[in-house]
C-alpha cells in the first residue's frame, strides 16, 4: 500500500507542475460556473432545507391540533356514541 505522505507529495507535484496560467483560467471558470448556478437556482423556488425542517414540524403540530378537533367536534355531535365508550 502506498505511504499517505508519498501520495500527497506525489498530487503535490503534479499540481506545481501545471502552468499558472491553466491554474488561473481553471479558477476562473470554477467561479464563473458557481456564479452562473447560483443566479439559476436563485430563480427557482427552492426553500433551505432549515425552513422545510420548520415547516414540516408546523405541519406535524397543526395535524396533531386538527386530529384532536375532530375527536372533539365527534364527541359533541354524539354525545349518546362517547358515552359508550367511556
Amino acid at each position: 500500500m502506498l505511504d499517505p505522505k508519498k501520495l500527497e507529495d506525489i498530487a503535490k507535484q503534479i499540481t506545481d507542475s501545471i502552468p499558472p496560467g491553466v491554474k488561473t483560467m481553471a479558477e476562473g471558470a470554477e467561479a464563473k460556473v458557481k456564479q452562473v448556478l447560483q443566479s439559476q437556482l436563485s430563480r427557482l423556488e427552492f426553500v433551505s432545507r432549515e425552513e422545510f425542517d420548520v415547516q414540516s414540524q408546523v405541519l406535524i403540530r397543526t395535524r396533531e391540533k386538527l386530529e384532536a378537533l375532530e375527536a372533539r367536534l365527534e364527541k359533541l355531535e354524539n354525545p349518546a356514541h362517547s358515552a359508550d365508550e367511556n
